[in-house]
């Protein structure tokens, strides 16, 4: 979960607010003099140059042999309809990550032994989570290491991608920090193809805040269906519900104006389904959820498809411990177009019991969030 505070960086609140009010920019690329050493070996197997997924979820599982097994999730079917529209399924999954800046030096999760939360095997587990699902899409909070490891190793899998930098991140006020962290969007090149994509700061009563979001329109090459795919991550800790709500809003106004432009008027068939997905930092009794739940986008939440009636979130997305208190919430979602898209099978969740009594994240988890991830079809025009 995103953390905000005044680090003794200098300049106090003008700093703050001068950051805010910058233009947003993106950080330049890393040459490989930089890049994490790990990961650049190449007389090693270089982990980076692998293009075959199978061989870099071996490397991963080598390099993570000494650790207790990840958890075992399953996917549960939803749809016994079985009619989506010809060649138009794909995998979608929504993560927070957990910034390596934030877990080392600012979150402060009690339980969570510092050896567990080392870059040089926390980096392997995200791979292994990725590569064990393989989505088509992929949407991600809290990356403070695309530049020097997601962006260059999921390139090589053959997904292009964006990222957009928090303008004022927590992780710049890290001793050692790996740059800010920030919204990141991949998709498999082999499946879907670019149309349009922008970088949104996200704002509150026309003012600039500090999330953002990344917003791509894409074309599925299956079957030629347009697909709208947003990723975002909205102001943390209680007593912010309000500005949540209106970064909701922004956030949905700016949806709506992209999909009207890419959905030709003369053919109302031809609607582009939205997919929202993000670490909104609301339970579900929160404004900004109800916002989502009521837009005139036809949104719903994919995730409720795994309980009994089809209308309860999980019970939990993140579980933490910190000096606060024990934290276990639902606040990511995988938001959808009910009336374009269909939910075929979802991830569920893993036990308590699977969590352990120090919750996340831990020697055999790298967040404190968990992954959620969702096979997705096109809906037949009617």
């Amino acid at each position: 979960m995103e953390t905000i505070m005044v680090c003794p960086m200098g300049g106090g609140p003008t700093r703050l607010y001068s950051a805010l009010n910058h233009p947003l920019a993106l950080p330049e690329p890393r040459d490989d003099s930089t890049l994490d050493p790990a990961f650049c070996k190449e007389n090693r197997g270089s982990i980076m140059r692998c293009s075959d997924p199978e061989e870099l979820l071996r490397q991963c599982e080598d390099a993570l042999r000494d650790r207790p097994p990840r958890f075992h999730r399953n996917f549960i079917p939803t749809n016994q309809e079985g009619n989506g529209a010809p060649g138009g399924h794909f995998r979608v999954m929504q993560w927070n990550i957990l910034a390596q800046a934030l877990g080392e030096g600012l979150d402060n999760f009690v339980h969570c032994p510092l050896e567990a939360l080392s870059w040089s095997q926390r980096k392997y587990l995200i791979l292994e989570e990725i590569l064990t699902h393989r989505p088509h899409i992929l949407c991600l909070q809290e990356v403070d290491h695309y530049f020097d490891t997601f962006q260059p190793v999921l390139a090589e899998l053959g997904y292009n991608s964006n990222f957009c930098p928090k303008p004022w991140s927590p992780c710049l006020g890290v001793e050692g920090n790996n740059g800010p962290d920030g919204c990141a969007l991949f998709y498999d090149q082999s499946e879907f193809e670019l149309l349009d994509t922008v970088n949104i700061r996200l704002s509150a009563m026309r003012l600039p805040t500090n999330q953002v979001s990344v917003v791509t329109m894409l074309r599925s090459r299956s079957n030629g269906r347009c697909l709208c795919v947003a990723v975002t991550h909205l102001k943390a800790r209680a007593g912010w519900e309000w500005l949540r709500s209106a970064q909701g809003s922004d956030l949905l106004r700016h949806l709506q104006n992209l999909v009207q432009k890419h959905s030709p008027e003369s053919d109302p068939s031809q609607d582009v389904p939205l997919l929202v997905c993000g670490d909104f930092n609301a339970i579900p009794s929160e404004e900004v959820y109800r916002r989502f739940t009521t837009s005139l986008l036809g949104l719903d939440s994919a995730y409720k498809k795994l309980s009994q009636d089809g209308t309860t979130e999980p019970e939990f997305t993140t579980w933490k411990i910190r000096p606060s208190g024990e934290c276990c919430s639902t606040l990511d979602y995988i938001w959808y177009a009910k009336d374009l898209l269909r939910v075929e099978t979802v991830l569920d969740m893993p036990t308590e019991e699977q969590i352990g009594p120090n919750r996340l994240p831990s020697f055999n988890y790298p967040s404190d969030h968990l992954s959620l991830v969702c096979d997705f079809s096109f809906k037949e025009h009617e």
